[in-house]
């Protein structure tokens, strides 16, 4: 293994830890759910570094298009509006 790789694998496992403990430790449902598309996308790049370029596809296809998009559009219709701000009114 070349010292480039190395350093790539280390630089794509230290994303994919910090990334995973973010989607643990963030408060924020969106920004968890961004953590979770970047943890995913870099487990992608380690299936590319590891020559198996199909099953980094159908991680990206599966897992980050189909799952996130549906925690989003879940996210988006649970959402409750705060009930302490007045709704603004158009005349």
């Amino acid at each position: 293994m070349a010292l480039y790789e190395t350093i790539a694998f280390g630089l794509f496992a230290f994303v994919t830890l910090a990334s995973a403990l973010g989607v643990v430790l963030l408060r924020d449902v969106w920004h968890s759910a961004l953590m979770l598309g970047v943890s995913l996308l870099s487990v992608a790049v380690h299936y590319v570094m590891l020559r198996a370029e199909f099953v980094a596809v159908m991680q990206i296809l599966v897992y980050v298009g189909g799952v996130l998009i549906l925690i989003t559009f879940a996210v988006m219709l649970t959402r409750r509006e705060d009930m302490d701000q007045p709704s603004e009114v158009t005349t």
